[in-house]
């Protein structure tokens, strides 16, 4: 996995969880509900790459 590509799911992670929180603070579920959507998607990204390189070793 490239850093470039690490960075940018830990920021999206990031961004995710802070969404999450202000969603739970001001009662927005839409808001939460991105949020969590947002760390799902990094998640899944971050898997694929684990993936990708097992395979490469």
């Amino acid at each position: 996995m490239g850093l470039a590509d690490k960075a940018k799911n830990a920021a999206e992670d990031l961004i995710g969880k802070a969404k999450e929180v202000v969603g739970d603070a001001t009662n927005d579920d839409k808001l939460k509900a991105e949020g969590k959507k947002d760390q799902a998607s990094s998640s899944v990204k971050d898997a694929g790459e684990n993936i990708k390189d097992a395979f490469k070793k």
